[in-house]
């Protein structure tokens, strides 16, 4: 194969191990565990976006596609953002409402996994998110059809300046199909990176009906929550 190895790339971890379990595995909602570690990213000034998660959709008979973009929003409801209903990722989830989403802090050795069903969120959320984003954002969700081709970037650019002839800042218009969506998780997935590369990973999961916990494989966690030790 005409191929460039890579294979010699490696960085060693900055955690030391077994930190995750001394430390996190007492936190038994995946929801307080996620926002434990979020606020650790977020305040940690050598992380740029800590919101920035990639999110993986697929076709009705399962083809796959992922990109990244940014978190708006968590709870235990579940994870939140926005985009075109008529993009990829859009016409994706109207025909399979699964996604998966993860979320990777390298400066932490620290990653997220989350998947689950999504639903879309009701049009007042995107008319009050839209009102805060930036003049810049607002004009650029506006003038792009997104996913869809065009013949140069000079034509797209021509665009938003036309939209900005037209719109001043706090007169742009939500576009009609532009709106929010939510992952309503089904399993949460925490990755700790370990020193000596036998990292650890814990599974969240809901309690399948009729299954029993055993504290041994499986643990019981907060609001029909269990968790799980993966092998690395």
């Amino acid at each position: 194969m005409d191929i460039s190895d890579i294979s010699g790339i490696r960085k060693p971890y900055n955690t030391r191990s077994n930190v995750f379990l001394e430390k996190d595995i007492n936190v038994k909602n995946p929801f307080d565990l996620f926002d434990k570690w979020f606020q650790e990213a977020r305040s940690n000034p050598n992380i740029v976006e800590p919101n920035a998660m990639c999110l993986s959709t697929a076709t009705r008979d399962g083809k796959p596609s992922a990109r990244f973009m940014l978190c708006k929003g968590y709870g235990k409801e579940g994870f939140q953002f926005y985009t075109h209903y008529t993009s990829r990722k859009g016409q994706e989830l109207e025909a399979n409402p699964n996604a998966a989403l993860t979320f990777f802090w390298p400066v932490l050795s620290k990653s997220v996994r989350i998947e689950g069903p999504v639903e879309k969120l009701p049009p007042s959320y995107a008319e009050d998110y839209f009102k805060t984003r930036p003049y810049q954002s607002q004009v650029g969700a506006l003038c792009s059809n997104q996913s869809k081709v065009i013949e140069s970037r000079e034509c797209l650019v021509a665009k938003a300046n036309q939209l900005k002839e037209k719109y001043k800042e706090g007169e742009v218009p939500k576009p009609e199909s532009w709106g929010g969506f939510i992952v309503v998780p089904a399993v949460m997935e925490f990755w700790q990176g370990q020193t000596d590369r036998v990292h650890d990973r814990i599974k969240f999961r809901k309690l399948k009906e009729g299954e029993d916990v055993d504290n041994i494989i499986t643990h019981p966690g907060e609001d029909n929550w269990i968790y799980e030790r993966l092998q690395p």
